[in-house]
């Protein structure tokens, strides 16, 4: 088994490797430890200046706890740990994160962040069939936030959010930053004149400039206060102009741009929003009620190859812009629009094919990204790469799904109907359609996962029927299990299914329960897409955490990570370039699961 982990280990880094000229983020070595029913168990991350053979030893208290130095899996089991002693680990080359930091255990499988819950709108009142307003947490990003090499985590917080084809009032989005201790590095209130919703208000988190130091960007406007308490404005905007209307749509009005510093909150830049939603809605997006207006996406892309670019995106169910700007010295540089115009010309333009996501990697092996835009592809230079014509989506995914083919695979589902492949599985450089499944239905839900070992490459099954296929297509069971998100939890090279607040493993025919965060209290966001707020790999080795509010009590976020004991040796999942733009992207619209961007599932034989 040793000889296959390091067959493994090389494998990742040569995938990494490739992007070696990408601007990286620094992560340290996110030591966790985790008072389990054996004793303490510790994770660790390997990261991609480690050498293949790589040796840690472990220190309990200041004292060498390992006999022999620890060459495989990045994990460790104490048994006769406590939550009074405290840890640390070593590399013994030193050349990469050398040692730790100092940590203790939690006392439960889970780490809870206390925040600062915003009080209930004072305007607020019951509306019939809903609660009376009281903020939640929602969706999270991720970022270094004060260049420590650890993650802090930016939460928005929701109190009325609502679809945009809904009528209604929304209150004001918060955006709140957390470290991991806690404590609370700023607050930045968007205000009312940009609405609650997960089409509506995309954050991206992500370092910009290649400081060190993440920014927040998002759309803002007149009424938005930075996290140092300063009105966010342009020319001479009035940042106490009300723009809503008595249907609570926001249709009229200046629209921002803003980056914002992500150690302090304080607004970077500011720029007038492109494309403006423009005075013809009707005419210009396909209905004048601001449903298809306010669509909004947004990604980070390498769209050079060696640093990231923001992209900002409006439309998709009619005419779709794109807009990528680079950020430095403070200022955003526009790069490159793309404007699949007004004529409904589904073929030859991005025009009705956006989902309600978007997905970024390097499909055509150039080194620069490209954007996979639900049923279309912009290349890096923002030129459409190909359009299927096939529609509007809800779900996709997008990853090396056969490793017998070169390159990157997309599997999506569609909502126009009929649909002659409203379950889809194409190559993602080309558009080339490799599987299809006639629908005469809106296909709301699909998943991409490899669940099964005795299968090479991904599985995927949808909402449209019981079967699930293999990558060639072939039904291999008309029993299918959950169709949400996939997690790394127990060890082994294949996915788990994670729905709601439940993780399962698929059995061959039907799936078993591993565990339900529920019963510790956890609560999962976005009504029926029933989420966590964020799924990453954010701590220790190389499997994946959860992140959940508390039910009970809401101003409680809860990091759940796993603490299975694992015999495989992987890098930190967040170096791979894939993945870490899928962490970015994944609280746009209806968030969908990260995954990496090479094939890891031949590890499991032996």
């Amino acid at each position: 088994m040793v000889k296959r982990l390091n067959l493994i280990i090389l494998f990742v880094s040569v995938s990494i490797a490739s992007f070696s000229q990408r601007q990286m983020e620094y992560l340290d070595r996110g030591l966790v430890a985790v008072k389990a029913a054996d004793g303490v168990f510790l994770s660790w991350r390997l990261l991609d200046g480690d050498s293949s053979g790589e040796s840690f030893n472990i220190y309990k208290n200041g004292v060498l706890l390992n006999q022999q130095p620890l060459s495989e899996a990045t994990c460790y089991t104490d048994e006769n740990g406590t939550v009074s002693d405290r840890y640390a680990v070593k590399t013994l080359s030193g050349k990469v994160a050398a040692e730790s930091k100092t940590v203790s255990p939690w006392e439960q499988p889970y780490k809870i962040i206390r925040m600062n819950r915003p009080e209930a709108p004072e305007a607020g009142t019951p509306e019939p069939g809903r609660n009376a307003p009281a903020y939640l947490p929602n969706d999270c990003g991720v970022g270094d936030l004060d260049g420590d090499g650890e993650y802090e985590i930016v939460v928005k917080w929701n109190a009325r959010a609502r679809d945009n084809s809904h009528e209604g009032m929304t209150d004001n989005v918060y955006l709140d930053a957390y470290k991991l201790d806690g404590t609370q590095l700023w607050r930045i209130d968007l205000g009312k004149n940009i609405r609650a919703g997960a089409h509506y208000t995309q954050f991206m988190v992500y370092d910009l400039d290649g400081d060190g130091i993440a920014e927040i960007a998002c759309k803002t406007a007149p009424g938005t206060i930075d996290g140092r308490g300063e009105a966010v404005l342009l020319d001479r905007d009035d940042p106490n102009m009300n723009y809503r209307n008595e249907k609570g749509h926001v249709i009229d009005g200046p629209e921002y741009l803003t980056v914002f510093n992500g150690k302090t909150g304080a607004a970077a830049t500011t720029i007038p929003y492109n494309p403006p939603r423009g005075n013809d809605l009707r005419a210009i997006w396909g209905d004048a009620g601001g449903n298809r207006s306010d669509r909004y996406l947004a990604c980070i892309a390498y769209l050079d190859g060696k640093h990231p670019s923001l992209v900002m995106c409006r439309g998709y169910y009619t005419r779709a812009v794109l807009a990528a700007y680079d950020f430095k010295d403070g200022k955003l540089t526009e790069r490159w629009v793309y404007d699949s115009g007004l004529q409904k010309d589904t073929k030859n333009t991005a025009y009705g094919q956006g989902n309600h996501s978007i997905a970024v990697g390097d499909t055509d092996g150039d080194g620069c990204d490209e954007i996979i835009y639900g049923g279309a592809a912009i290349d890096h230079d923002g030129v459409l790469m190909y359009s299927t014509g096939l529609g509007h989506g809800d779900a996709h995914h997008l990853s090396d799904l056969n490793p017998d083919r070169k390159g990157l695979e997309f599997f999506t589902v569609h909502e126009s109907k009929p649909n002659p492949a409203g379950v889809e599985l194409r190559d993602a450089r080309t558009g080339e359609l490799l599987f299809g499944r006639p629908t005469t239905i809106d296909v709301g839900r699909g998943l991409a996962a490899d669940i099964d070992p005795r299968y090479r490459g991904f599985e995927f099954w949808s909402s449209a029927s019981d079967s699930v296929y293999n990558i060639n297509g072939e039904v291999i069971s008309t029993q299918k299990p959950s169709v949400n998100f996939r997690i790394y939890w127990d060890g082994d090279l294949q996915d788990e299914l994670l729905d709601g607040t439940k993780i399962a493993k698929w059995n061959g025919n039907g799936t078993d329960l591993l565990v339900d965060f529920k019963t510790c209290g956890a609560a999962s966001i976005n009504g029926t897409k029933n989420n966590p707020c964020l799924s990453a790999d954010l701590l220790g080795d190389w499997r994946e955490e959860a992140i959940y509010y508390n039910q009970e009590e809401p101003d409680k976020l809860m990091i759940f990570t796993t603490v299975i004991p694992t015999q495989y040796r992987l890098p930190a999942l967040m170096q791979d370039p894939v993945y870490r733009l899928s962490v970015a992207w994944q609280n746009v619209a209806y968030n969908q699961p990260p995954h990496l961007g090479f094939y890891i599932g031949d590890g499991i034989h032996p």
